[in-house]
């Protein structure tokens, strides 16, 4: 017999986690969270998937794929440290990656807004004359 307080329908589990049923469903369907067998015509769901969903949507949060989070949840087992790192490190450089080119891009466009300032009236305003230029 299942206890009430240790065990969820889709339902409760959904809004105890904040998500959707809907993301219940996709997670089981890739194998984030398992999918129990049903009792009687419901499914009853251990209390503990609210902290694995919870750990999936913060991954995201960070920027780390499903697939990424999948492998963490693999390796959380306390012997791959390494691997983990390896993970986190690797999401970083992305990151710094994005940074750098979020970076240039500003750039360019303080350029063009400070021409866009500094140019006389009567010509064309640099910034739609650059985006319309072709490449």
């Amino acid at each position: 017999m299942r206890s009430e307080a240790k065990q969820l329908t889709i339902g409760r589990l959904a809004r105890a986690a904040e998500v959707g049923v809907e993301t219940i469903r996709y997670y089981q369907s890739i194998g984030l969270i398992p999918t129990p067998e049903p009792t009687g015509t419901y499914r009853y769901y251990p209390v503990t998937l609210v902290d694995r969903i919870r750990f999936v949507k913060r991954g995201q949060q960070l920027g780390l794929s499903l697939a990424e989070i999948a492998e963490l949840i693999r390796l959380n087992d306390g012997m791959h440290r390494a691997a983990i790192r390896g993970i986190a490190k690797r999401r970083m450089v992305e990151i710094d990656n994005r940074i750098n080119d979020l970076q240039k891009i500003r750039s360019a466009l303080a350029t063009l807004v400070n021409r866009c300032a500094h140019t006389k009236s009567t010509l064309p305003c640099p910034i739609i004359e650059s985006l319309a230029a072709q490449r």
